[in-house]
This record gives C-alpha cells, sequence and structure tokens, in this order.
C-alpha cells in the first residue's frame, strides 16, 4: 500500500509540475482590467503578437476578466519588463479564434499541446489588442 501511495503521489508532483511549467514558466503577460466596483483584475495570459496586434485567447466567456472588458475595454497588459495600454476587441468568429490558437501553438509548442490536452479549446474567444493612448488607460 505504501509503495502504490508513493507512485501516485510522485504522478500527482509530476502532473501538477508539468502544468505548472507548461502555463507559466515564460512568455507570460499580466492582462489588467478594471472590475464595476473601479479595482483592478490581474489575470495571466499567453500572448502573441501577428501584424501590429496582440492576441489573447480567453479560455471560456465566464472569464471574469471578459465581463471587465465587456464594460470598459481598456486594459493594461504587462509582459517583457513594460506595461502598456491596450484597447481590446473580443471575438467568436471562427477565423479569429483559429489564428490566436494557430499563433499560440506556434509561440507555446509543447506547452500548449499539454493545455489542450486538459482544457477544451474549441469554444474560446480571441481577443485582439491594440495599443492606445495613455489617457486611456483604467485608473489603479
Amino acid at each position: 500500500m505504501k509503495r502504490i501511495a508513493a507512485v501516485l503521489a510522485v504522478l500527482v508532483l509530476a502532473f501538477a509540475g508539468i502544468t505548472w511549467w507548461a502555463l507559466e514558466s515564460s512568455g507570460v503577460a499580466l492582462l489588467r482590467t478594471q472590475r464595476a466596483d473601479g479595482s483592478i483584475r490581474t489575470t495571466h495570459v499567453w500572448y502573441a503578437d501577428d501584424a501590429g496586434v496582440t492576441w489573447v485567447e480567453a479560455a471560456t466567456v465566464e472569464r471574469g476578466f471578459l465581463t471587465d472588458l465587456h464594460r470598459y475595454p481598456v486594459l493594461l497588459l504587462a509582459r517583457d519588463g513594460a506595461e502598456a495600454s491596450y484597447r481590446a476587441e473580443v471575438s467568436d468568429a471562427p477565423a479569429d479564434r483559429a489564428h490566436v490558437r494557430a499563433l499560440l501553438r506556434a509561440k507555446y509548442g509543447l506547452r500548449d499541446v499539454w493545455v489542450s490536452l486538459l482544457t477544451d479549446t474549441s469554444h474560446t474567444l480571441a481577443l485582439k489588442l491594440h495599443r492606445v493612448t495613455p489617457e486611456e488607460k483604467p485608473s489603479s
């Protein structure tokens, strides 16, 4: 019994370690949105740049940051040691969803494969982020 428990513990730790590596090891940005009460919500996200647009994927429509963006579409994105303000365009168009999926698969490779095994990505939403001026930033 102890041997089985030890093997199970090792498997659980390996699963957790691989999942952490896949989700958080590098290439992660902090997306900051403004809640209805004015407080700031910070969400860890993967992102990819293409033709002057930064793309982010929302795994489900229930994500809290999407609620924030439907009310106020300006966000802050912190990545690579810098923070910038963006206006989000949320899209459920199949072409946009396929595009963001392809960008993330190309950028994150095996990490994206692992996460796709754990999460249904067939109904995700695509976020197109366009840079905006400092005057449109959410208040801190």
